[in-house]
């Protein structure tokens, strides 16, 4: 009797044993950490503030663009750091200002790599907290050496910076080499038909855009009447490559189709995406499927297009079930422009449509529409909707993104405000240097400084206003968003106060807590 009482304790006491067991391993699951979230970084090519439906444009639909920034955090005062494109990506992925690098300028499509290998980047940091990583799109941040064999191995390059996965083109759409590099390689060379690039003359017996007007399909208007590819005339001279050529018109759906087979691949596992479309660069080449549909003509319709494309990559995120452990970043380069070298009736389809919305300017600007872009963070389920003025910065997202993914980044000017990404603050940055062509201006607060300049001011090619001014030029944008009162004259002390700031920041001083390296 007792021994079959002991033998009942025992096995209530195993039973016991393996319930507490049990119930632990379930706690400890519920309990678990949640994985980070994949991140797609979505940066266009001269979208301006007024060219998204969000942002006020109302001639243009944007369907999808506006469902990330209805979604999401619709940032009013975001920024890229410069109003043109190279130096606006280096700062997008390393975290440093463009004005610090000497070469940080529009690069040929023949510069070396911008970026050192040992540099910091958005990519790297990212790798480093077990991220798969890839580019898809515009690269336009130079390769190799500076003497780039097209027809062998093409390093560096993006994935000596950090990405597992590179489906780039060298610089721009109007630019050669108009070929397609996949992991430091061009897709479809031909050792039979090699591949030469320069800028400085022209090969023996290729026709350009400026002696062959004949040959084209698409008018050039200034700057792009060298090397005829497509039926387009390009900036920079190619031989060779026949079967490595891209078809403009299919760009779009190939860099779509390569990042839809990057989340695909990636899906098991955190995995960051920079995808960098083209439009509404020019030229503006959209697939037949899209032309017309805006009544803008090509700019209009290749916008259209890259909303499309933003739609797809979204349903990509919905069919894999992933959408909702994905943040998605959405930012342009630069502020728009609309003549940007081609006649494609982009100015005289334009209408009621303003690209630059309230903004003064445009690309290669001093002024807000020359670096304010459309800014949107968008998790769903986790990212409560909201419009925020806060100050943001392409610039922050390496230390921000580092910090999500459980990583810490110091000596960058990348400042972590993860919080006003996210929607849980709304204090963002209090003092921001922009650059334009080399020229710097400073925003603090609700004001901009613009430094006296000499040049034009105007680009009368592009039509649109530089900044340029023999005096200083005062701006409170809360009270004038569109920059029209000087206010250096009637606020003295105001202009005294930030123009120290301004000296100050280019003369480097530094703060360990912002993380802001110093000047040589």
């Amino acid at each position: 009797m007792i021994k079959n009482k002991t033998k009942q304790r025992i096995g209530l006491s195993l039973s016991l044993v393996m319930l507490i067991l049990a119930t632990g391993w379930q706690f400890s699951s519920r309990e678990k950490k949640a994985s980070p979230p994949n991140i797609i970084l979505i940066n266009l090519d001269d979208l301006g503030y007024g060219d998204v439906g969000a942002y006020g444009a109302t001639a243009l639909k944007t369907p999808n663009m506006d469902r990330l920034a209805n979604g999401g955090i619709r940032f009013t005062n975001g920024y890229a750091t410069s109003s043109t494109c190279t130096p606006s990506r280096f700062a997008l992925v390393t975290g440093v200002y463009p004005w610090r690098n000497k070469d940080a300028k529009i690069l040929p499509g023949t510069a070396p790599l911008l970026i050192d290998t040992k540099q910091e980047t958005i990519p790297r940091v990212l790798k480093k907290a077990g991220y798969a990583t890839g580019v898809v799109g515009k690269w336009h941040m130079g390769l190799g050496d500076g003497n780039t064999d097209w027809n062998k191995e093409i390093k560096p390059g993006p994935n000596e910076l950090g990405f597992d996965y590179s489906y780039i083109m060298a610089a721009t759409q109007d630019r050669v080499p108009t070929v397609y590099i996949e992991n430091n390689s061009v897709v479809g060379r031909d050792p039979n038909d090699p591949i030469q690039v320069s800028y400085d003359k022209n090969f023996e017996g290729e026709p350009t855009g400026k002696e062959n007007p004949e040959l084209l399909k698409m008018k050039w208007h200034h700057g792009h009447d060298q090397s005829i590819v497509n039926g387009i005339s390009r900036i920079g001279y190619m031989k060779g490559g026949k079967k490595a050529k891209w078809i403009d018109e299919e760009m779009s759906d190939v860099f779509l189709t390569k990042a839809q087979r990057f989340i695909s691949d990636h899906k098991s596992k955190p995995f960051f995406l920079y995808y960098a479309l083209q439009q509404p660069h020019v030229p503006r080449t959209p697939n037949p499927r899209f032309v017309g549909t805006t009544g803008m003509g090509p700019r209009g319709d290749a916008i259209a297009e890259a909303d499309w494309s933003i739609g797809e990559l979204i349903k990509s995120l919905e069919k894999e079930s992933i959408l909702e452990n994905t943040l998605i970043i959405f930012t342009s380069d630069n502020g728009p422009v609309v003549n940007d070298g081609y006649h494609d009736e982009a100015v005289e389809k334009l209408g009621k449509h303003t690209p630059a919305g309230p903004l003064r300017g445009g690309k290669y600007s001093l002024f807000e529409a020359g670096f304010r872009v459309p800014f949107v963070t968008y998790w769903k389920g986790t990212i409560k909707p909201a419009v925020s003025d806060a100050v943001v910065c392409q610039l922050d997202l390496l230390s921000s993104l580092a910090h999500l993914a459980g990583q810490e980044v110091k000596g960058l000017d990348s400042q972590n405000y993860l919080d006003v990404f996210l929607g849980k603050s709304k204090k963002g940055r209090n003092e921001l240097i922009l650059e334009a062509s080399s020229r710097t201006a400073l925003r603090q607060g609700d004001w901009v400084l613009i430094p006296p300049y000499n040049g034009p001011a105007v680009n009368k090619a592009v039509n649109i206003e530089l900044g340029n001014s023999k005096e200083y030029q005062l701006y409170n944008v809360k009270t004038d968003i569109g920059q029209r009162t000087n206010l250096a004259q009637s606020q003295p002390e105001k202009l005294k106060q930030l123009t120290a700031t301004y000296d100050q920041l280019l003369k480097g001083y530094s703060k360990a807590e912002t993380g802001t390296i110093k000047l040589e």
